[in-house]
């Protein structure tokens, strides 16, 4: 190791990783957001416990990331959220490990008018975005270390009755209530909850099209994936149970919030309903 230091391959005193082996679990990771999480996780020494549905993928992460931080642990496990045995089996892989920490990143944004649902594209969506949260919440909390920060994003999106968004924006409402509602039956116990709810992130090429033809406003609400999972880390660790990141998407937020319903309603509409996106 001391030679290693020498040669400037890497830094070990600069991070200590948790040598007690307990791990982060980020759902999601081979995703641009869940790529950065994994980043800054390990430059706090975390240990990763990495899923994502496509293993070639999530291998070839691990090898990006230990190219960067050769002395951390970092596990995967493939995983098709939406499947319960697939869910199972993931499970079953990580019950002798202990967890500090979940992130709960995954998500299905499909967007489009309801009637041009599948029952497979429902059922997908509303089990990725709460079902399996939530099933990673209940398995984190039985393999928790003594302290446990989980972090689940939700959306802004969540808060609003959004027509031709309905589903993932009523999926993400309902984690954005279970996160906090779980962090009020985990007070005191060493347990903290905080659900995030950003605005437009620039990660896949469709998302970055969607946020360019926002104009301006667009462009200085989105959020780049190092300023979200920065901002998502500082107030998870910080306490909170919910947060906006971003100046302009709390002012979007509060401002929203003043509307009549009706109009509210039609203001989210207006925005959704001449785009689609289905990448899933």
């Amino acid at each position: 190791m001391r030679s290693a230091v020498k040669n400037g391959v890497y830094k070990r005193a600069a991070v200590c990783y948790n040598i007690c082996m307990e791990y982060t679990l980020i759902t999601g990771a081979t995703g641009v957001l869940g790529r950065e999480f994994s980043l800054q996780c390990l430059s706090n020494g975390e240990n990763l416990y990495l899923t994502g549905r496509s293993d070639a993928k999530l291998s070839a992460l691990r090898r990006e990331l230990l190219e960067s931080h050769p002395e951390a642990e970092i596990k995967i496990f493939a995983c098709d959220l939406a499947n319960e045995d697939s869910l199972g089996n993931l499970f079953a892989d990580a019950q002798n490990l202990t967890f500090s920490r979940l992130i709960n990143v995954a998500g299905a944004d499909v967007q489009k008018p309801f009637s041009q649902y599948t029952h497979k594209k429902l059922t997908m969506q509303s089990r990725v975005n709460f079902e399996a949260a939530a099933a990673m919440c209940l398995f984190c909390l039985a393999h928790r270390a003594q302290k446990i920060c989980i972090i689940n994003i939700s959306s802004l999106a969540g808060e609003f009755v959004t027509p031709y968004f309905a589903v993932y924006a009523s999926s993400k409402g309902a984690l954005t209530s279970f996160s906090q509602a779980l962090a009020y039956e985990c007070g005191g116990t060493g347990v903290t909850v905080c659900a995030v709810l950003p605005g437009a992130v620039y990660t896949r090429p469709d998302v970055k099209e969607y946020i360019s033809k926002q104009g301006l406003w667009g462009r200085i609400a989105a959020k780049t994936p190092k300023y979200v999972a920065a901002k998502a880390l500082k107030a998870a660790n910080r306490g909170k149970t919910k947060y906006v990141p971003g100046v302009a998407n709390k002012l979007l937020y509060f401002a929203t919030k003043l509307l009549p319903p009706r109009l509210r309603i039609a203001a989210c509409a207006a925005v959704r309903k001449n785009m689609q996106k289905d990448a899933f």
